[in-house]
């Protein structure tokens, strides 16, 4: 699809709708059923349209708003914690980043837009039923945004495809393990990394965090970050000051991070 063919409605509210001005009639969950290329028309970008009962406004889509309004099937990293690993891991221009397991390509998206043109993002998935969903939101994020990087799926199981791998790339800049057993990958991932490329593991819990910890140092890779991040939102009071909202503290998952160091010298 061209960029403008991808409608992004702002409801009143907040929730954001994006889809296809393309189809003809349908049904568009939450918005209704309309035939958005003779009722959205030529509306302009900023402009607000009522919809049954209901008032939306067209926004430019970006990727907060495809993030909000992707497809979703299995669970995504929240942006708190893939914007800390892209930017702890340096992930950027022209990179080469492996991610497993690749779901509903939430996390797919943030790198992808961090690669540009030049970089390749190989996403690894062994269950169809998400692959097919994922494969849907990172086709849409490539119609809208331009300079997207070189973007693979294997569905298959990571463990063993280093062959798959290094037949699109000679090594890694890094890899995330988004997987319930992320140890079963470690070793052959940190023989795919380039001097100083890093691995991070997504663990919902301690005992995951503590296995791939232990696993990355028998690999010889070197720790440099384990830990969980904590969000608190505020809100404005009516009187006009800030104060902490009702949303708890919220925990998501551990993270743990390791860097493909070199080793010591002897003296």
């Amino acid at each position: 699809m061209a960029e403008e063919e991808l409608i992004v409605l702002r409801e009143t509210g907040g929730r954001v709708y994006a889809f296809s001005k393309l189809g003809g009639e349908r049904r568009i969950r939450g918005v209704g059923r309309i035939d958005p290329e003779r009722v959205i028309g030529d509306l302009k970008i900023g402009a607000s349209i009522k919809i049954g009962t209901k008032s939306f406004i067209r926004m430019s889509p970006g990727l907060p708003e495809l993030r909000t309004a992707m497809k979703r099937r299995a669970q995504v990293i929240t942006p708190k914690d893939a914007g800390f690993m892209i930017a702890w891991m340096g992930i950027g221009q022209n990179d080469r980043v492996v991610e497993a397991g690749f779901g509903s390509g939430g996390l797919a998206m943030h790198i992808a837009r961090s690669l540009g043109p030049g970089g390749t993002l190989i996403s690894i998935e062994r269950r169809e039923e998400h692959a097919s969903v994922g494969t849907e939101n990172m086709l849409r994020c490539a119609d809208v945004f331009p300079g997207m990087p070189t973007w693979t799926l294997l569905e298959r199981d990571i463990v063993g495809s280093s062959s798959d791998i290094t037949s699109l790339v000679d090594e890694l800049d890094a890899v995330i393990l988004d997987m319930p057993e992320p140890w079963t990958a470690i070793p052959e991932m940190g023989q795919l990394l380039r001097l100083g490329g890093r691995i991070a593991c997504y663990c919902p819990s301690p005992e995951q965090m503590a296995k791939s910890w232990a696993c990355m140092e028998e690999a010889g890779l070197t720790v440099e970050w384990g830990g969980e991040l904590m969000e608190r939102r505020w809100t404005l009071t009516k009187r006009g000051g800030v104060r902490p909202g009702n949303t708890p503290i919220g925990h998501t998952a551990l993270l743990i991070i390791a860097v493909k160091a070199p080793n010591d010298e002897e003296e």
